[in-house]
């Protein structure tokens, strides 16, 4: 009998777990990547799911969201629920993760999203100049954050894809080693303009990059707002900053039904 190999650490299959009204997606055991409540499958659970909307207060109206990472599609199902007019682009690389969308409950592709199996890093570097609004980056696996998702020609991609006023926001653990390297380049593919809301997410940095919508290359006021006047402290505490978060979605659930 031939010896068996174990895959790789990054490669391993999604684990999915249902307790109760939870279901969880994990790539090694404990590990939550994404929570559904199974009453509730449009809400989001995790906080840095909904530090994640927050683009909504640089971007509150995007025509083409594309999302890098499907996990378990809560920002997908919240995004498709609560902005009706606006094109849903999902990029995943795991044919093992889009298998479970019947499992979390994401919708099935229509005229306005598509789930594509793909390199997101290589597909949003032929992306169409100006055409995503906002570029939400969630690709994680058991390693931790992707090297092609946070390397300066990723960033520069990006930031080439979107249209003037465009926001790319970055999901990034604190704790990883290349977590520092990461806001440098973020931060010179954007030409500064990056800002974040502290503590709103425990370990994870959610970081907002934005296109100046002008010709001149200053930063939006909410930009200007955010980085400079409230130097990233948003509402202050990370409590208070989790607090606008919940207001936010409940603005956008009004909103967009």
């Amino acid at each position: 009998m031939p010896a068996q190999h174990p895959l790789p650490k990054q490669e391993r299959a999604p684990i999915v777990r249902t307790e109760g009204d939870r279901r969880t997606l994990e790539f090694t055991p404990g590990d939550i990547q994404s929570e559904m409540r199974l009453s509730r499958p449009t809400a989001l659970v995790l906080a840095y799911t909904r530090a994640m909307m927050c683009f909504v207060l640089l971007a509150p109206r995007p025509r083409h969201i594309v999302m890098v990472g499907l996990g378990g599609g809560s920002l997908v199902k919240f995004c498709h629920r609560h902005f009706p007019d606006t094109r849903i682009t999902v990029l995943e690389q795991r044919l093992d993760v889009i298998a479970l969308r019947g499992q979390f409950a994401v919708p099935p592709a229509d005229g306005r999203l598509a789930v594509l199996h793909c390199d997101g890093a290589a597909w949003l570097a032929l992306a169409a100049p100006g055409s995503i609004d906002v570029v939400l980056v969630d690709g994680f696996d058991s390693e931790g954050l992707c090297p092609s998702l946070s390397s300066a020609a990723f960033y520069a991609d990006c930031h080439k894809a979107l249209a003037p006023g465009g926001v790319l926001v970055a999901n990034i653990f604190t704790y990883d080693p290349g977590y520092v390297t990461a806001v440098q380049r973020l931060r010179r593919a954007f030409g500064g303009a990056l800002c974040w809301l502290s503590g709103i997410a425990g370990n994870n940095a959610i970081l907002f990059a934005q296109r100046p919508a002008g010709t001149d290359g200053e930063p939006s006021p909410a930009m200007r707002l955010l980085r400079d006047t409230l130097r990233n402290r948003g509402l202050g505490a990370g409590w208070s900053n989790r607090l606008l978060a919940r207001l936010l979605l409940s603005w956008l659930a009004r909103r967009g039904g």
